[in-house]
Parts: C-alpha cells; structure tokens; sequence
C-alpha cells in the first residue's frame, strides 16, 4: 500500500471522518442513503464534509441510485444504509448489481463489535448475508483497517469483471480516533493480461475459415469500451451482429449487419440467423438463458469462440472450441489487425433476406404498446436516457425504443428486479444534470418504489415517468395465458391506484392518458424541465412478441397467430416455472 506525503504531520480523524475523505479521493461525489442508529457517527462526518448527500426513502433505492449513476457514466458509485433492516433492505439492490457487473460500494453501519453476536438491536450478520451477493465484502474492526480496506474496495470492484463490494462498519469503528501521517493512494482497477497471441491468431483462422459467422455481444463490450472494436470487426468480415439485453447500443440502429436483440423476445430473424451459423464469436456474454433459450438448440452447428474478462464464464454454460478470459477491447484492437476483409456477399444477402422475411410483429394500431414506444421515443429529447423497469414494458422497450449508444438504456438485466427504473433514474439524473430522463415502468413495477416520488421531487430531478398501465403483473399474466390454461392467478390488480393523483400528491404535476392517446398530452410531459408524471393506459390483454415459450429453443418462439400460441400451450404444458417472468 503507498501512502502520500510520508514525512507530512499526522492528522486525526475518526473512522467515520476517514471512511468520507477516503472515498472523496476516489472521486465519490454522491452519496445515497438513510441514517440510522449505527451509522450515525458516518452521517455526522459526512455533513461536515461536502459531499452531496440524496436521502432516499427506501435503502433498496439507494442501491439503485448509485448504480443509475455507475450504469449511466461509467466508474463507481456509493450508497450508505444502517444496520439490520438497513442492510438487508440494500441487499437486494447489491444482489443486482452482482449479477449486471456494476461496481458499487455499499457501506453499512453495524453494532458496537462488542455486540457483534449478541442479537443485538438491529444487527443481522450483513458480512454472512451478503457473501453471495458481492464481488466482495469487508467487517472492518478498527479505523486504521480503512486505510486499505477503501482503496481495495475500489480496486476489487472496478478490476476485471466489475461489481460490488460491502463494507461492514461497527459505529464503535466509526467513533474511534486515529492519527493518520498520510493517506493511502487512491485504488484504481487492475491492468488486465494482454491476451496471447497465438490465440488471437488462432480465432482469425477461425473467422477467416467460417462462412456463416455471428457476432454475439453482450454487457463485457460496453463495460470494457469495445463498442468501436465491434463495429470495425463486424464491418471488415462481414459478420452480422445480435445483442443480448445488456448490449443494447454496442451497433448502429441503421447498420445492415445488426439484427437487434437476441432470445426469447428477440426477432424471428434474428434467432434464426444465430441458428444458421457455423461459427459464434460471443464477445463480454454469459449464455444466459433468456438469451440462448434451451441450450441445446443454441446456434447447435456452429463452433464457438468466446472472449470474456471472467474465466469463470468460460465454459460454464456453452464449451467453447477456444477462448481466452481478457478484456474484451484490448483483445479486439489486436484481433481486428489479424483478421482480414471479407464481404460474404451469400451470408449478407441471407440475412438481409431474413430480416425482410421476419420483422418484429409490427403494431396493429395506434394503442399497441411499440407504437406508443416510438411515440415517446420521438418526443423524448434526442440525447434522452431512458431506465426501463422488468416486465412485458421492458420487452417492447428493448424491441422498439431506438438505442442509438451504449449507456443510455438502463434496464436491470440479469436478476430482473422490479422496482429498479425509478431510483436508478434519479442516479441517472444526478449523473448528467443536463439530460432528461425517461421512466419506462409497469404499474406492476411502480408500486414498488413509489416512495421515491417524494426524491424526485425534492430534488427536482429532470424525470419523465411513463407509468404504461394494464393493470396486470402483465408477463406474468402472459404466461398465465400461453401456458397455465388461462389460469389466473394473482395477476391482476383488483385495485388500480390514480398514479397522477399520487403523484400530484408528491409535488410532481402528473396527468392520466387514457386510449386513445392524447398526441398533445404525451408531449406535455417533455415542454419544460422538472419532474413530470403520466399514467398511461394500455390494452390488458396485450402480450410481447415474438415469446420464445420456457423450455424451448429459439427458434420455437411463437408468434401472435392465436393459433402457434394454443399450440405452444398444448406443448409446454406448463411444465416450466415463468424463470423471473416479472
């Protein structure tokens, strides 16, 4: 550990005073959270320090405010919760930020270590519980622990494959005072290995060799800032490109070699494209299931190459025939020196083709959800951020909302939490005060963090909330539908709150738009700055497709031919959970 100015005077600061400096160092300038009983020695530091403090109403936003702000621009975030019920309130917002691969620190307060065991008031084992939900966590024991605990935070959660890590802070810890004669340098993520080069040269044969390649891209391209790398390769080769969830932005919208998002609500086209090719060059992928559908019939005739920062990826799903565990951009630059040009001018044309062939089920009218999508979309400032919550919203959005770059469109991918899209929004905001942002949330999904309302509001975030309202726990009622028999059961809401009134209630101007869309009071909520709220009322029985049914392979996905859908239900049976349908 190196510390600065050695031979400086020692300055006294308590563990909680520390624990501010040091992350100001780190270039932390927001901070979310809640005060309570164990983490008041920080509060107390922390108002005498200047940093900016967001009090959210729920620890669990705090969480997804600090992951709006390291989603939207890059770095990490911070968030403070108390102990007990504090921390386990964050827990939820850490465990999404593991699985996305988002690097945020949480810091929790925690009892006395004296009472550390003892059932103490509000104490639960933060450190035990949150094992599986960080990259890594820390119970730090006395103030000078600190002095490397932070900067490793910071290093362990932006090295590699980014995430979270949690710092466990008895407020005896917080209370002790210590001298420091300098502070430590601050932590900066790992280099990561070069890749080798007989690898590299050996995946240039590969494409070189393939005649039906397919670039398969996913959220390692935008965190290691490769979306260029992508770009210049899929050119070069001819290679043609499908996106998971997460790697929304990485192509052009208007690029002829982009088919858009891939699995169970992906384009026919473009699963059917992955099916067709001899060679998969999966680049920052996991092969989750919501991607691949049954594993099985996943691309099932190509040979695989995979590059990602986590070796524990490799393989883990889909065996790859070679791979290297590096970062994807450093791997690109000198693999796009290796390949050379090739059109594929046969490849090219049967995907043009089956892009013509198999669009997106295009909206029947004016109330269909993906119209309403592109309506937004085009009243929506053109450098606009977009925070999408989980559901069947969250599908259209992914289909038709245009992504034209990366970090714009902040979605909680891989654990698929509802009530993600406010707060993350309200980090988002804060992140680039400039910017307007729009929420894409189910009336399913906002009742889950509607408290936040009350943060918008005091801090006047620029924030336009789009509450698309059906009534329903929508994919949840779709699979209910498709696979259950039609059985229903707990999807639909019996009462249906005036969210405009709840809002107007929170100090934010807000107005219901029932069908048919009002063209003028959709774009009333884009005419000035501030908050601004509408309840918009979809058609309830509206489902998303294309639906590749659980089970199934890609290239099963069903249509909205009532008659594929009653097939599909008569051939899954209901024999698979909804796999997080929410």
């Amino acid at each position: 550990m190196q510390y600065e100015n050695p031979r400086a005077a020692a300055t006294q600061y308590s563990g909680a005073s520390l624990l501010i400096e040091l992350l100001k160092r780190q270039g932390i300038d927001v901070v979310a959270g809640i005060p309570g009983g164990a983490n008041l020695p920080l509060y107390d530091a922390l108002g005498q320090s200047g940093l900016r403090h967001v009090l959210v109403r729920h620890e669990q936003a705090g969480g997804f405010l600090a992951q709006g702000i390291a989603r939207s621009r890059g770095g990490a975030a911070a968030c403070f919760a108390t102990s007990g019920p504090g921390a386990t309130n964050l827990l939820t917002a850490v465990a999404d930020a593991k699985l996305d691969s988002i690097p945020i620190i949480a810091v929790t307060g925690q009892v006395p270590m004296g009472l550390v065991g003892t059932d103490a008031f509000q104490e639960v084992d933060t450190y035990g519980m949150s094992i599986p939900a960080t990259k890594h966590n820390f119970l730090v024991r006395s103030a000078a622990e600190l002095l490397e605990v932070v900067p490793e935070a910071f290093r362990i959660a932006l090295s590699g494959r980014p995430g979270p890590v949690l710092i466990d802070l008895p407020k005896d810890v917080q209370q002790a005072r210590i001298d420091v004669p300098s502070l430590p340098a601050p932590g900066v993520p790992d280099t990561p290995p070069e890749p080798d080069g007989a690898l590299l040269a050996s995946m240039a044969r590969m494409i070189a060799a393939s005649e039906r390649p397919v670039l398969y891209v996913g959220g390692g391209v935008v965190a290691s800032g490769a979306e260029e790398e992508v770009r210049a390769l899929s050119a070069a080769c001819g290679i043609p490109v499908v996106s998971t969830l997460m790697g929304l932005g990485i192509m052009d919208l208007e690029d002829p070699l982009y088919l858009g998002m891939i699995g169970m609500h992906g384009s026919r086209a473009t699963n059917i494209v992955v099916d067709r090719s001899d060679l998969l060059v999966a680049l920052g992928v996991r092969f989750d299931d919501r991607a691949t559908g049954a594993i099985a019939g996943f691309a099932p005739r190509a040979r695989v190459i995979h590059l990602d920062i986590d070796e524990a990826e490799i393989g883990k799903i889909r065996r790859p025939d070679i791979s290297a565990a590096c970062d994807v951009r450093r791997a690109l630059k000198r693999l796009n020196r290796l390949v050379g040009r090739a059109e594929r001018v046969a490849w090219k044309a049967e995907v043009t083709a089956l892009k013509r062939e198999h669009p997106l089920d295009p909206p029947r009218d004016d109330s269909h959800p993906g119209a309403l999508m592109k309506r937004l979309a085009a009243l929506a400032p053109a450098d606009a951020l977009v925070s999408v919550d989980v559901g069947q919203h969250q599908m259209w959005a992914a289909q038709w909302w245009p992504v034209k770059r990366t970090r714009t469109f902040l979605t909680s991918g891989g654990l698929g939490t509802m009530g993600f899209s406010l707060p993350a929004a309200m980090g988002a905001a804060i992140a680039s005060p400039d910017t307007t942002v729009v929420v894409l949330t189910g009336d399913g999904s906002m009742l889950i963090n509607i408290q936040e309302l009350a943060t918008i509001a005091e801090n006047q975030l620029d924030i336009k909330i789009c509450v698309l309202n059906n009534g329903h726990l929508g994919l949840v009622r779709q699979q209910q539908e498709l696979f259950y028999g039609r059985r229903y059961v707990a999807s639909r809401f019996e009462v249906r709150p005036d969210f405009a009134a709840i809002a107007r209630g929170f100090g934010i101007p807000a107005r219901s738009v029932p069908l048919p869309y009002d063209q003028d009071v959709l774009a009333s909520a884009f005419a000035e700055r501030g908050p601004m709220l509408l309840d918009i009322e979809l058609p309830e029985t509206e489902n998303v497709y294309p639906m590749v049914p659980p089970g199934k392979s890609n290239v099963e996905a069903i249509s909205a031919s009532p008659a594929l859908a009653m097939t599909a239900a008569a051939s899954s049976n209901g024999s698979s959970s909804n796999g997080g349908a929410r």
